[in-house]
């Protein structure tokens, strides 16, 4: 496909990275090799300011359609809903896309587009949620959230067993192509290399009516999604590099930000919160501890390396076809960096621990491995979030701010290099694709039902004004009173203009609201809710508007916490999706099986 001439629709590539935290690129102050984000970016633009959910898949369906994830059918993670009769019924917290939403492929497919997909899905695990159902005419998808990296699969000695329930969405490479699963994946899989071999391969399959047309690439890459994994050679490049520990990266990271300009000299950074168990100080920690945790350090740089260099292997395509100069390209995080330690969580800590032990290799020189299994935990999580506070799963900063690079395509205006701290979300993502495409959203009504209007602004007026450079004003993406809500596992928030609520459950904060002004204190340190009465009144209303338009259920405390007898009711009364998926897929499962998503006795 010739890129010249300026009335052409652009093609869009969208690439998104799974947990990877705000800092973890090069042209975001990483120390990390990203040649090609970077150089993606130096002709880019760079958003400073940009928010998603706190979590993956609600974050997904709003990429996909536009409005608020408990709206689209993922108010909270499927993993979570599923344990949770709070959850279960209430709309809005189906687990995958709904039918009040429509997705951003299926329009564009109606608008003349080529849609493709290769790479995490997590909007829902059944044939009619699979991507070809919402849009999607190639689609090669892994469908829960998160997987074995190459694909290693151990066999268990006791598949009922508690450990087992939660690795059954951690390790399994549960992956469908267009309408049917793939049983087995090819010897040498890896994720991020398998994802953008798969999207070159359905570039450069096109024929020449499928060359005709304008294509949507969606590239959801699971790195650095853990478990830890990559190729020894990359993650040998970062050997030694992180022995100073995460509070030394976490100053480094914050010196580099503020050379770039994106973080103010003299912020005060939020304190690390201490949530694996273990002591404050690094130094303090046996050093075999601090071994481990520095070489899932090293892993988790080198997943975020290879990732990046697949990356640059689909943008060398489109520059060897001619296609890249009139492509569209956006470079997101789902969301913040995952601080999560399972093994020392209190219900399941012994239990992982006893299971990884058991059927994984973790001593220091196979860390990284295929049949190894890591997290790396808070203290690294908080290196790459700061100065902001916390990280995924909370709807503080840290959470809900990432990373975001977005390239306009040729004739559409937009300054290379630039960085802007304009407010902007996740939302606006499909508005804008519509724009540039010349593709009209259908409003309230599709297919003679119902659906949830788009939230979100574009950005092509923005983009255009930045390159305004005699206005007195920097731009806009949205008014000085936008109000945008956040709620993911029970820690909520809601901004408007520079103030900001925040819900931080116990532990790791105090479960009361507290009021911040996000210009001044990025990290979420200093709580104003007695200072300024008025505005934190006024701001608890929306957040009570905000709840009841698009179906919270609650932040923690609201809701009663599910005991055990409950869960195990809660299963038993509804169709779990997750009971069935280790069935489908395998060979001796029928067809009819799969219909019913039913598993065999």
């Amino acid at each position: 496909m010739s890129s010249s001439g300026s009335a052409k629709r652009p093609n869009f590539l969208v690439v998104v990275a799974d947990d990877l935290g705000f800092s973890d690129c090069g042209c975001f102050g990483s120390e990390i090799q990203t040649p090609n984000i970077d150089a993606l970016a130096a002709e880019a633009i760079r958003f400073n300011n940009y928010h998603v959910a706190a979590a993956c898949s609600p974050t997904r369906s709003m990429l996909m359609t536009g409005t608020d994830h408990h709206i689209a059918g993922l108010g909270q993670l499927q993993e979570i809903t599923r344990n949770s009769p709070a959850h279960a019924h209430a709309p809005g917290h189906e687990g995958y896309l709904n039918e009040r939403v429509v997705a951003l492929p299926e329009l564009l497919s109606e608008g003349g587009y080529l849609t493709l997909m290769s790479g995490k899905w997590h909007l829902g695990l059944k044939p009619e949620h699979h991507p070809i159902a919402r849009g999607f005419q190639r689609s090669y998808a892994l469908l829960p959230g998160c997987a074995n990296h190459y694909a290693y699969e151990p066999q268990y000695d006791d598949p009922t067993t508690e450990p087992e329930k939660f690795f059954e969405t951690a390790t399994r490479a549960l992956h469908v192509e267009d309408d049917h699963y793939l049983p087995r994946l090819p010897d040498g899989w890896y994720s991020s290399d398998a994802y953008a071999d798969k999207m070159i391969s359905y570039l450069e399959e096109r024929d020449e009516k499928a060359k005709s047309k304008p294509f949507f690439a969606y590239l959801p890459f699971t790195a650095p999604h853990w478990p830890m994994q990559a190729p020894k050679d990359v993650c040998d490049k970062y050997r030694g590099r992180y022995d100073a520990g995460p509070d030394a990266l976490r100053l480094e990271r914050l010196e580099s930000l503020q050379k770039l300009g994106m973080v103010e000299p003299g912020v005060k950074p939020h304190p690390m919160v201490m949530t694996d168990g273990t002591t404050e100080n690094w130094n303090e920690l046996p050093e075999e501890i601090r071994q481990a945790s520095c070489r899932a350090m090293e892993v988790y740089a080198g997943m975020v390396d290879r990732m990046d260099w697949n990356i640059g292997r689909v943008l060398d395509h489109l520059k060897a076809t001619g296609e890249y100069d009139n492509t569209f390209i956006l470079f997101m995080s789902d969301n913040g960096a995952e601080g999560a330690s399972y093994e020392a969580q209190p219900i399941v800590g012994d239990s992982i621990q006893a299971h990884v032990h058991k059927y994984y290799d973790n001593s220091l020189d196979n860390i990284g491995r295929g049949n190894s299994f890591v997290w790396y935990g808070c203290r690294w999580a908080q290196a790459a979030t700061a100065p902001s506070r916390l990280f995924k799963m909370h709807s503080t900063e840290g959470g809900c701010r990432v990373p975001l690079v977005v390239k306009p395509p040729m004739g559409a205006k937009g300054s290379a290099g630039v960085i802007t701290d304009a407010f902007c979300s996740v939302m606006d993502v499909v508005p804008t694709i519509l724009d540039l495409a010349q593709v009209k959203h259908p409003g309230t009504e599709y297919k003679g039902r119902q659906i949830a209007p788009v939230r979100g602004r574009s950005w092509v007026k923005f983009m255009s004004l930045l390159n305004d450079t005699a206005g007195a004003e920097k731009p806009s993406v949205h008014g000085p009173n936008y109000v945008m809500g956040f709620e993911c596992a029970g820690s909520g928030a809601l901004r408007r203009g520079d103030w900001k609520i925040t819900f931080v459950p116990a532990p790791r904060g105090p479960q009361r609201w507290e009021l911040f002004n996000i210009q001044d204190d990025p990290g979420e340190t200093n709580d104003l809710c007695h200072e300024h009465p008025q505005e934190f009144d006024e701001m608890m209303q929306l957040w009570k508007e905000y709840k009841e338009d698009v179906g919270v259920v609650g932040v923690a405390g609201e809701y009663p916490a599910p005991d055990v007898g409950s869960q195990h009711a809660l299963l038993d009364e509804m169709e779990d999706p997750y009971a069935w998926i280790k069935y489908i897929g395998r060979p001796e499962i029928t067809p009819e099986h799969l219909k019913t998503a039913v598993p065999p006795a």
